[in-house]
């Protein structure tokens, strides 16, 4: 049991004999290497970007660097599996050479994208925008290589997610599911889990607000929890801006999921995200500081 708190979390996770400390929130860094996903679509296509950026996100404080070969933007396009593989494994290659003892995930659907990655660059996480939904044969690969599992809730696909998201109540509707699927999940053997609600997959902008507002329910799953709101349009519509005008959007929220639970946070923005947990941190110290001393009282 957490000292403070009546739910067990879980602090740490195991990624093939590196253990991951979780106990003080992570970041995420997002390394896009697709020529059409929303905010830096294009920007990380040849050999010395690519570098450069993961070199960047490594040195401003990311844990993890999660590298995307398929938008899944609302309304993009499908990317053919061939294509897909072809763009990892051109990144990878040369990631895995300079880096070789990063902690690299790999964000797929596909069973086959993840067999190639993890056996052929030492990918450490799979992280799956559909849980399972688009390809139920990627639970098999994950267990049988004993990998971390990233389950993430979309209602529909990228190409159908946003026409039109309908929920009872959103927060119990998918703390519902995770319910499910991780009795499912364990079940095939897999133990290192991380659910993400999804933020902007298959949910209004007002639902995004409702699911972030109930973020604390998922506690009770006992997993860690990944919050996935870098930059997304329910906070630039918001705003009345565009994704370059959303990191102080981003900044607050990152800073309300830190306080509602979330143990990784998956950022464009990593030096930001970085410090943003250092006053997340300070600022839970001095809270037990005065809880302790009214107590003394």
């Amino acid at each position: 049991m957490d000292k403070d708190t009546f739910f067990y979390k879980k602090h740490t996770i195991a990624c093939k004999g590196k253990i991951i400390n979780i106990e003080t929130p992570i970041v995420m860094g997002i390394l896009n290497i697709t020529p059409d996903s929303f905010f830096d679509g294009g920007r990380y296509l040849d050999k010395d970007n690519i570098l450069a950026r993961v070199g960047k996100l490594f040195a401003e404080g990311a844990t993890v660097i999660d590298i995307g070969a398929y938008s899944s933007r609302p309304g993009a396009d499908d990317v053919p599996e061939k294509l897909e593989i072809d763009r990892l494994g051109y990144a990878l290659g040369f990631i895995r050479e300079r880096f070789p003892d990063a902690v690299l995930s790999v964000d797929t659907f596909r069973a086959e994208v993840a067999s190639k990655v993890i056996n052929n660059f030492g990918v450490d996480i799979i992280n799956d925008i559909s849980a399972g939904a688009v390809e139920p044969e990627i639970i098999d690969v994950v267990a049988e290589n004993g990998v971390p599992y990233i389950a993430m809730h979309m209602q529909g696909t990228p190409q159908t997610m946003q026409k039109n998201p309908v929920y009872r109540h959103v927060v119990q509707d998918i703390l519902e599911y995770f319910v499910d699927k991780l009795s499912f999940l364990r079940s095939k053997g897999i133990t290192d889990i991380i659910i993400d609600p999804g933020f902007g997959f298959g949910k209004t902008l007002e639902q995004n607000y409702q699911l972030l507002g109930g973020l604390e329910a998922f506690k009770m799953l006992e997993v860690p929890v990944l919050a996935g709101l870098s930059r997304k349009s329910f906070i630039y519509r918001l705003l009345g801006t565009t994704p370059d005008g959303a990191l102080t959007g981003t900044i607050a929220l990152n800073l309300v999921a830190l306080q509602k639970g979330a143990s990784l946070l998956r950022v464009h923005d990593v030096r930001e995200a970085v410090e943003t947990i250092s006053i997340f941190k300070k600022l839970t110290g001095e809270s037990e500081k005065s809880l302790n001393l009214l107590t003394q009282l």
